[in-house]
């Protein structure tokens, strides 16, 4: 167990892979990467290498604790992301030399299937009924979309009434048949969010989410003592110690830990249980490639107050190429009713088509997210 190479890959549409060997020929994949800084954690994973190669691949643990706390300085999205798909390859290589998936590792199955929802809408919605019912033919029962394109501090009430007419569109054209949820994306500053949850009462949502930045912490409490509608945060936020306090403030009903930020499988776990106790629920982050939804597919099945699944096939960043194409085996995320059955093949499930990764891994990508500006010029929250 051993481990003696590592090696990355920076595939389109956005994202970073990492392939850990071990000595008996075992292999794991993960996948740090931060969305439009593959490079920054690229280079991150290469620094970590002279405390990884030469560990036995079994101490996940102490190999997360060296490379999280043997630094000086700790956390944040680029040092966690990089520790977060060093991980996943770990477990994915224990379960595989133990042959079982790695739920069961982490206490076993709690759910035979798994719900998970899909993307409308792109960055700036618009058409989405139609999508909405193309996605309910497919078999969707959930969905989630941006609410707003830009938004000022303070907005014309134009603004509040598109998001108003493009949920009503759904709602008529599937009526409850169809889960909905609103990502603010931090585009939406308090004032103007407290304005936008409060109109959006009538529409008995599944969750808003990021209704504002979570390093506005405190606003959070503040909004949810307007609403109703379940309240959703966690893709920036980065480790135990960053969802402490979003925990302890009650301002949130479902986290969204990203496990390809937060921290990998067991960190995430461990923020699940934090949640847990708590009462609040969890909807793991994941607009990413396969690996890092089978490293959430492992934590949904094992964690109790897990509800839903995000998911990217087809969500409006994979331009060129797409969840599945880089499995040997992409009906492993066979979507029926809605839901995902069980993985049953050993480590984190899947089979990646390496021969894909290292033909896409020549033309690999140069992902940005776009820079807004609102109309006099001032830059606005993508």
């Amino acid at each position: 167990m051993k481990i003696i190479n590592m090696e990355l890959f920076k595939v389109p549409p956005r994202w970073l892979f990492l392939k850990i060997t071990t000595e008996s020929g075992l292999v794991g994949w993960g996948e740090p990467v931060i969305e439009g800084k593959a490079d920054t954690v690229a280079a991150a994973v290469e620094e970590m290498k002279e405390y990884v190669i030469g560990r036995n691949a079994n101490d996940i643990e102490d190999i997360w604790q060296v490379l999280y706390r043997g630094a000086f300085y700790r956390g944040g999205p680029i040092l966690v992301s990089a520790i977060s798909g060093i991980e996943q390859a770990l477990w994915d290589i224990k379960g595989k030399a133990l042959n079982t998936p790695v739920y069961e590792l982490l206490g076993g199955a709690v759910r035979e299937k798994l719900k998970v929802y899909c993307w409308i809408g792109g960055d700036r919605p618009k058409d989405v009924a139609a999508a909405a019912k193309e996605k309910f033919e497919q078999g969707y029962t959930a969905l989630k979309m941006n609410a707003t394109p830009e938004i000022a501090w303070i907005d014309n009430f134009k603004v509040i009434q598109d998001v108003i007419d493009r949920v009503q569109s759904i709602r008529d054209a599937l009526g409850y048949k169809m889960d909905i949820a609103l990502d603010f994306h931090g585009r939406v500053h308090k004032a103007m969010a407290r304005v936008l949850m409060k109109e959006l009462e009538p529409f008995r949502l599944m969750f808003i989410e990021e209704p504002v930045l979570t390093e506005n912490e405190e606003a959070f409490a503040e909004l949810r003592r307007h609403t109703s509608i379940p309240i959703a945060t966690g893709e920036r936020n980065y480790t135990r110690w960053g969802f402490k306090n979003m925990l302890h403030n009650g301002g949130v009903d479902i986290i969204q830990p990203d496990l390809s930020h937060a921290g990998g499988i067991l960190e995430a776990k461990k923020i699940a249980a934090m949640a847990e106790a708590y009462d609040v629920a969890v909807a793991p982050h994941c607009p990413l490639g396969p690996i890092a939804l089978a490293s959430c597919v492992q934590l949904d099945f094992c964690t109790p107050n897990v509800f839903i699944q995000e998911q990217s096939l087809g969500i409006h960043y994979n331009q060129g190429s797409d969840l599945l194409d880089y499995l040997t085996d992409p009906s492993v995320f066979d979507y029926k009713d809605g839901y995902i059955n069980k993985l049953y093949k050993p480590g984190l499930g899947i089979e990646v088509n390496e021969a894909k990764v290292r033909e896409m891994a020549k033309s690999g990508h140069n992902w940005k997210n776009p820079v807004w500006r609102m109309a006099d010029g001032s830059l606005a929250e993508w």
